[in-house]
């Protein structure tokens, strides 16, 4: 299993220090992957519940920055690592700019881009950005067809119901062909098919590991049913640690637990078949130098098991 890191993108160290410090130390360690989220509102009243235990949305998102902009910079100072999106809301832009964006990202970056979308949970961000909130699906749907036809069509035109991209030479073309991996983020039924029926990946938030194998049984049911191999899509597993001074019982893991419980959540994840695991420790407060040591004594446990 491969394994991940977050990069401060969310809270006080969000800077291009941290950015830079927290890649080369994650390559330097042997992480495998480094990965950003994205936000543009932080409301002290979301008109929606924070999708977690307690509905509150962290105040670290107060302070974010742009997740791609923040990986071209992790791309400059690495040479090894993976550069994913956990998750980019990709119905914030039009299409035609998305694929620009997201193609010169893996051609600077040496073709080491990851793309994970998500449709987002709160309403505000959509009418901050003027996209409609209701029928987010059928815009993703769009959406993939457009970065579909960019990478692979040396003569480009789109024509559907929400964007006319009149024809045109695309000579930008990603290193990765026929794209960068695209992987998303769902928990609905029709999300998961969706994966199944024409992406490279889910990307879950941890969840009991039962309850996250029967939910990848659904993505590889519609894989097939579509004539895809399942065999070749992946699982990419974001973990965001609360940790505790002691143990936790079965009944709050993975939503909270010591380091060594995170440690052993993740040898399990291995052996449930997860292809890759990252984790953020952004989401417990702990200072640059702190993510750094727990990083490591993560990466150490894991690979020791």
């Amino acid at each position: 299993m491969r394994l991940g890191l977050a990069l401060p993108t969310f809270g006080p160290d969000a800077h291009a220090e941290g950015i830079v410090h927290i890649s080369r130390t994650a390559e330097e360690m042997g992480y495998d992957s480094l990965w950003t989220g994205d936000r543009v509102l932080a409301p002290r009243s979301p008109s929606a519940r924070y999708p977690s235990k307690d509905g509150v949305m962290p105040r670290i998102y107060e302070n974010h920055l742009d997740p791609l902009v923040s990986l071209t910079l992790a791309a400059a100072h690495t040479g090894r690592v993976r550069l994913g999106t956990s998750t980019l809301n990709g119905l914030w832009q039009p299409p035609l700019l998305l694929a620009r964006s997201l193609t010169t990202l893996d051609v600077v970056s040496g073709g080491r881009l990851d793309v994970g979308f998500g449709l987002g949970w709160m309403p505000d961000e959509y009418t901050g950005v003027g996209v409609p909130w209701e029928g987010r699906g059928a815009r993703l749907d769009e959406t993939l067809d457009v970065l579909h036809g960019y990478w692979t069509q040396d003569d480009f035109s789109h024509r559907g119901p929400l964007f006319t991209i009149p024809e045109t030479v695309v000579g930008l073309k990603p290193l990765q062909r026929p794209g960068p991996p695209v992987l998303l983020a769902a928990f609905t039924p029709a999300g998961l098919r969706r994966i199944g029926r024409r992406l490279d990946g889910w990307l879950p938030v941890a969840l009991p590991l039962p309850h996250l194998t029967g939910m990848w049984a659904t993505v590889l049911k519609a894989a097939e049913e579509a004539g895809r191999d399942p065999a070749a899509l992946r699982m990419a597993l974001r973990v965001n640690p609360t940790l505790t001074e002691h143990r936790t019982g079965p009944d709050v893991m993975p939503g909270a637990g010591t380091l060594g419980q995170y440690v052993d959540y993740a040898r399990a994840a291995a052996q449930a078949g997860v292809h890759e695991l990252f984790v953020d420790f952004g989401q417990t407060p702990a200072t640059l130098d702190e993510r750094v040591d727990l990083a490591g004594r993560f990466l150490e446990g894991v690979r020791a098991g």
